[in-house]
């Protein structure tokens, strides 16, 4: 029973045979993509003048 206990602690403890990690390369943004971030960042805006107004108002 120790052999068999020894036996598995080595093989438990040994480093797994792993591929080593590649960072992700970010890809550029297309134009559709960046349109849309455009747009609703003009829209967030718009919606941030809208509700300062409101709330002035008041």
């Amino acid at each position: 029973m120790r052999l068999l206990t020894t036996f598995f602690s080595i093989i438990l403890t040994t480093p797994a045979f792993a591929e080593a990690f590649n960072r992700p390369i970010p890809q550029a943004q297309s134009a559709t993509a960046e349109f849309w971030f455009a747009l609703g960042s003009i829209a967030l805006i718009a919606a941030l003048v809208l509700v300062q107004r409101l709330v002035a108002r008041k």
